[in-house]
């Protein structure tokens, strides 16, 4: 998620950190569940978390999702690359369009990204591996998930430890 800028975004104090933690752990928590939390009061919660978000600290709220429920139950990591080393490193570029693709990771290694997928069945699997080596001109390695036992899990933040 990184723009590959060096800069580095620093919380000003534990009082941020302990919100960040809270809404780490519940993103639905309220203004006075904060407050009661880290000491302060509603407004003054208000304002931090405000601040936090236009710094880009806090960068969303999103729900967690059960993928089985919304049809999408088999997940596989997708490593992808180029068949050609000196052809354009734009594969994100090419796989926005394919929804299936929940997550694309630049790694180190042999691979030169790692996708997260969700799809509903292994045939639409197949079909998504058809796509994305098409659409990418890649080679891929997948790893289905059998289990997840935990994903999604907070952010403590480094320079204010609980």
């Amino acid at each position: 998620m990184s723009d590959g800028s060096a800069r580095r975004v620093r919380l000003d104090d534990t009082v941020d950190a302990a919100i960040v933690r809270e809404i780490s752990l519940d993103a639905r928590a309220t203004l006075a569940h904060l407050s009661e939390k880290v000491g302060l009061s509603v407004s003054a919660v208000q304002s931090r978390l405000r601040r936090l978000e236009a710094r880009g600290i806090v960068r969303g709220y999103r729900p967690v999702l059960d993928a089985e429920a919304l049809g999408r139950p088999l997940a596989a990591f997708v490593e992808i690359t180029p068949l050609d080393p000196a052809q354009p490193d734009n594969a994100p570029e090419l796989l926005a369009h394919l929804s299936a693709i929940e997550a694309c990771h630049s790694v180190a290694g042999d691979a030169a990204y790692m996708l997260f997928v969700r799809v509903p069945t292994p045939r639409d699997l197949e079909t998504l591996i058809r796509d994305i080596r098409a659409a990418a001109q890649v080679n891929t390695r997948t790893t289905i998930v059998l289990q997840t036992f935990f994903e999604a899990r907070p952010i403590e933040p480094a320079d204010f430890p609980a």
